[in-house]
């Protein structure tokens, strides 16, 4: 047997013992509901951390974003700083300590079910878990193509066969052991990436000559930017976009507030909050998150911008057919990857790296996935199985059961988006899933966490209200998915509403502002006028949710 081969069979072999030992475990410890959906509450700071950042940072972050970045340069590290400044700090002081509180009190075990007893509405729940059972999916089926597309382009595997593989082993761990399995095997993967993201960052310098040799090589290679981009507003890779172009609100509002804020209001995320034993472990567990997060996040956005300098300073000019004739063209990120932003990390990696790193590389980001992945199956299993069906349908039934269905259910659905999703789509479908989110969710959840005189009715009109503002608005004004389903093409003759108005009218430039920002902040009014209006919740019950506080 050749021995890079042999190398490779033993670190894939030593990864999956480990992980099917974790996920063994977990299986052990799984007694109960509460085992297999919240973790027992026994979590501590560094497992609940490392699975919250593991579940949170996924192939979608690192080669879909780090893809992003490798065309729109350093103005996505403003999303590192919401992953950490929003998504850990935030997260864990304003939320995740009344989410902890709050679930306690109500012995709450899933997002859903937290949402539902806050307002004692069963509709809540129900709508809460039809939304993720139904949507999770998309942003899952994006986190698989991120690991599959690796695996494709590194060991030269199938890409259906990819996926198929992944999704068959992730289901063996997350249909048994439930979360204690899942934040199990978390926080070995989490481990795992951050010594090779830190790894990665440091030879991507070295290769560069240095940090600021690596920096002024990139902005030297304004010249070679894509003219297409150009045209719509971006100047360069270490230049950013022009302030109010239609590229500067794609990269502004959709990919760095609509992940930057839809992480307050991730189903698979929040549940993390109420697995942890002690509000001292919560505390404590804001420093390990905050330094994951900036290593990931941080490290794929950084390198994925200067993989173009790399790319050129290597291969220089590459020759490319156009209209039956030959040019030459410089050999940035995106011509390289043949114009799929998705396969840029994925070939930066098999280019440049020796291959021992590339298969740790490729164990990191496998480790990436399955932790976002079955944190997602979980999540999806549970919405179904808890809140849609046992809680929302009011159906009797074993509660593990029905919810290990749910989770068949999400992970057939999730590998059937993978199939069928375009390419260059992990960021997009990623940013969606989190603005539908926070569109939804996230003024109901803040304002149920701090305003008593929020009322049921209220909340049942914010969260529909939030849904329906944000699916109407991608379906028939954001550039992206109305052009992706034709709905109003077919039905106005128009890809949007808004293609016909003035170019560079602020009418025109609504179908590149992501629909988060105009639903989120909707939702929130509309919770707010409806409560002052409407009948108030009873106030021994309010006291009774808030009674840990």
């Amino acid at each position: 047997m050749d021995s890079e081969l042999f190398m490779k069979l033993v670190m894939v072999v030593i990864y999956l013992l480990i992980t099917l030992y974790l996920g063994y475990k977990g299986w052990k410890e799984t007694k109960v509901a509460k085992d297999y959906l919240v973790a027992g509450r026994s979590m501590g700071a560094f497992v609940m951390a490392m699975s919250y950042g593991a579940t949170f940072i996924s192939t979608s972050a690192i080669i879909g974003f780090g893809g992003a970045a490798a065309m729109f340069g350093f103005s996505l590290l403003w999303l590192t700083f919401l992953n950490i400044f929003v998504g850990i700090f935030i997260a864990f002081v304003v939320f995740g300590k009344r989410i902890r509180l709050m679930g306690l009190a109500l012995d709450t075990h899933t997002f859903p079910e937290l949402i539902g007893r806050r307002y004692r509405s069963i509709f809540l729940q129900g709508f809460a878990g039809a939304v993720i059972f139904i949507f999770l999916p998309i942003y899952a089926g994006a986190v698989l193509i991120g690991l599959a597309r690796l695996i494709e382009v590194y060991l030269g595997v199938n890409y259906y066969a990819a996926l198929l593989g992944c999704s068959f082993l992730m289901a063996l761990y997350v249909l048994t052991g439930g979360l204690k399995a899942v934040m199990y095997t978390d926080a070995f993967q989490g481990c795992l990436m951050f010594i090779i993201m830190a790894v990665f960052l440091v030879a991507t310098y070295w290769m560069l000559g240095g940090v600021v040799p690596a920096h002024t090589a990139l902005t030297e290679m304004v010249k070679y930017y894509p003219e297409s981009l150009k045209k719509i507003g971006m100047v360069g890779w270490t230049q950013g976009a022009v302030p109010g172009s239609p590229i500067w609100l794609t990269i502004y509002t959709t990919i760095v507030l609509g992940v930057g804020i839809g992480v307050l209001a991730q189903p698979q995320l929040a549940v993390r909050f109420m697995t942890i034993k002690s509000e001292q472990q919560l505390k404590r567990a804001v420093m390990y998150g905050g330094i994951f997060i900036l290593c990931m996040t941080g490290v794929a956005f950084v390198v994925g911008a200067l993989t173009n300098a790399i790319f050129f300073q290597k291969m220089g000019m590459m020759d490319k057919v156009v209209d039956g004739v030959t040019k030459q063209i410089p050999a940035i990120s995106v011509t390289v990857a043949g114009g799929n932003i998705d396969k840029i990390i994925p070939t930066y990696i098999e280019k440049f790296f020796p291959p021992w790193f590339s298969m740790l590389f490729v164990l990191a980001m496998f480790a990436a996935a399955m932790s976002t992945l079955s944190a997602q199956y979980h999540a999806g299993g549970t919405s179904f199985g808890r809140d849609f069906y046992e809680k929302g349908m009011r159906a009797k039934g074993d509660t593990l059961m029905v919810t290990r269905v749910g989770v068949g259910l999400t992970i057939l659905f999730t590998l059937l988006w993978g199939i069928f999703l375009p390419g260059s789509i992990i960021a997009l479908a990623t940013a969606f899933f989190f603005g539908l989110c926070s569109s939804s969710f996230l003024p109901v959840l803040l304002l149920g966490l701090y305003w008593r005189g929020i009322t049921r009715t209220g909340a049942v009109c914010s969260m529909v209200g939030g849904f329906l503002i944000s699916t109407l608005y991608a379906i028939f004004i954001h550039q992206k998915e109305a052009t992706a389903l034709g709905l109003s093409n077919w039905l106005f003759g128009s890809a949007t509403l808004v293609t016909g108005y003035p170019a560079g009218s602020w009418m025109w430039k609504l179908q590149f502002v992501d629909q988060n920002v105009i639903a989120m902040p909707c939702a929130l009014l509309i919770a707010v006028i409806v409560s002052f209006v409407t009948p108030k919740m009873d106030k021994a019950y309010v006291d009774r949710c808030f009674k840990n506080f």
